[in-house]
């Protein structure tokens, strides 16, 4: 099962983050959740991060964890983790910092530069992939995202659930 649609600025890949964010909140956390988020630099996988925080409620500032590589954010019974694994060395230093303890019930792990982490990393239940791309005049981004597990099936269902109302309510 895959999705996708065109995001014409920032606002609108916040709105998306925040619908997939609902979506994972209300369906998937209860075994846990990995998304590996894909894309150029500058696509805007951060960008979409902070919309998936805001449905858990996080109003601060999201920041790419460029140098810590994993940033957490606690949320009463659910734990989001924000990994950027751009400057990832090797994958085994992610095994030095404990990294399968992020992986669990009540969990969602927002991964970016997945590719680096290869061979430590749990496989995803979700791809998301952002790319950019003009459309008509306007430079956007191109959203897409895949299902890889039942889990991830059954939040992508959600998510089109989600986007299928917020249109007839526009």
């Amino acid at each position: 099962m895959a999705s996708s649609r065109f995001l014409a600025d920032e606002a609108a890949t916040v709105v998306a983050g925040e619908e997939l964010g609902r979506a994972c909140r209300d369906t998937g956390l209860h075994q846990g959740l990995v998304i590996f988020l894909g894309g150029q630099l500058g696509a805007g996988k951060t960008t979409f991060s902070r919309g998936v925080l805001r449905a858990f409620g996080h109003r601060g500032a999201v920041k790419s964890p460029t140098y810590t590589l994993v940033e957490p954010y606690e949320f009463g019974e659910h734990s989001v983790y924000h990994f950027d694994l751009y400057r990832l060395g090797d994958a085994e230093e992610l095994e030095y910092m404990g990294v399968r303890d992020y992986f669990g019930p009540g969990s969602l792990s927002l991964v970016e530069w997945s590719e680096r982490g290869t061979g430590v990393l749990p496989a995803p239940d979700l791809e998301v992939a952002l790319n950019l791309h003009t459309q008509g005049d306007v430079l956007g981004r191109d959203l897409s995202i895949a299902a890889l597990s039942a889990t991830g099936e059954a939040v992508l269902k959600q998510f089109a659930l989600q986007s299928d109302q917020a249109k007839r309510d526009q």
